[in-house]
């Protein structure tokens, strides 16, 4: 039985159809939609806390948790010396650890139409600025790619926030031109532009890899 990654549109679980196209494994790719902007029953069914992603193995592996799931070619392992291996650790834990929880409480208080001069919000502002800032310099540093040279799981892991979690938190990048070149190397990948167009056809997923803020989710809109 194949590999089944149950994959909640226009969500981080996009992270796991990109890794198995970029891993070349068989996959079987369930698709749910959001209604209209949580999770459905079904895919709440899937998992204790209704994670996304999910994916299932058989009748007895269910795993959730982006950064659970990895492979031999997109790892960098400790062979490959202190420093290259510290800087894989740091950037694949930076982005649930410290970059996503930064725009997630930015965003919290944007929606609960906090004032821009209030002062706890412009403490939250400037450490996504700081995050941001931080992402910026390392990318323009490597001028490839998170961990150096190296394309890893780090990668698949950022893009998402960087990328489709914008549409629901509009976010400007253009003052950030070392996340713009990276974004466009991640756009000349053959596998991500395939998961994107298996997991997400009607997203405009060019448009995410830009500057601006995308077009809000539809389901944002109507509230």
């Amino acid at each position: 039985m194949p590999l089944t990654v149950h994959h909640l549109q226009v969500s981080q679980s996009e992270r796991i159809v990109w890794l198995c196209e970029e891993l070349g494994i068989p996959y079987k790719l369930k698709l749910y939609q959001r209604s209209p902007v949580l999770s459905p029953p079904s895919y709440l069914a899937l998992h204790p806390i209704g994670a996304a992603p999910v994916i299932t193995d058989g009748d007895d592996v269910t795993l959730a948790e982006s950064v659970a799931v990895g492979g031999d070619n997109v790892v960098v392992k400790p062979s490959a010396g202190r420093k290259e291996y510290a800087e894989y650790l740091y950037w694949l834990h930076f982005v649930n650890g410290t970059l996503q929880p930064a725009m997630g409480r930015a965003f919290s208080l944007r929606l609960a139409g906090v004032d821009e001069d209030n002062n706890q919000r412009a403490r939250v502002e400037n450490k996504l600025h700081q995050a941001l800032s931080h992402l910026d310099n390392r990318l323009k540093q490597t001028r490839a790619w998170l961990a150096g040279e190296q394309f890893t799981v780090a990668d698949i892991m950022i893009v998402f926030s960087l990328t489709t979690m914008r549409k629901f938190m509009p976010l400007d990048l253009r003052m950030y031109e070392g996340i713009l070149g990276y974004l466009r190397r991640v756009g000349r990948r053959e596998h991500y532009r395939r998961a994107m167009k298996k997991g997400d056809p009607d997203l405009d997923a060019e448009e995410a890899l830009k500057g601006p803020p995308p077009e809000m989710f539809a389901g944002l809109k109507r509230k």
